[in-house]
């Protein structure tokens, strides 16, 4: 498994955490990262992407929103809604080719959520990324 996706998998994990315990704070990463050594490039990844999306979770939630028709963030399933959390926070944030976010996050769906939060995760980070596009937030990368 290459170090991103492992980042990403264990980002997924601690954030859904989060999700459903009331008290759980970023800083309190539990068990899940146990699979990653201190210092390595993974481990890096995955509090960067942690950090960064507790840092900008309104304009993340925002973004996901203002592109998935008749849902709201709250509606979504919790696994759905943090996979694209780390999906436009990659695409407004970092320097992952989109191509990478999107292809990430759809093999992230299909390993946790239900059947259709492929189609249902692509199709909004699709959105996002265009959008981010044309608004200068997101550089043209492959």
């Amino acid at each position: 498994m290459n170090v991103r996706r492992k980042a990403r998998e264990t980002a997924l994990q601690v954030l859904y955490r989060m999700d459903m315990a009331a008290d759980a704070s970023s800083e309190d990463y539990g068990g899940e990262m146990e699979g990653l050594a201190e210092g390595t490039e993974a481990r890096l990844y995955c509090e960067r992407l942690i950090k960064g999306i507790v840092e900008n979770r309104a304009e993340i939630d925002s973004t996901i929103e203002a592109h998935s028709d008749n849902w709201t963030i709250e509606r979504m399933a919790v696994v759905d809604r943090n996979i694209l959390r780390v999906a436009v926070y990659e695409l407004k944030y970092s320097d992952a080719p989109y191509k990478a976010v999107i292809d990430e996050a759809v093999e992230l769906a299909k390993k946790f959520g239900s059947a259709e939060s492929g189609a249902f995760i692509n199709g909004i980070v699709d959105n996002a990324r265009k959008a981010l596009e044309k608004e200068g937030q997101e550089s043209k990368r492959v």
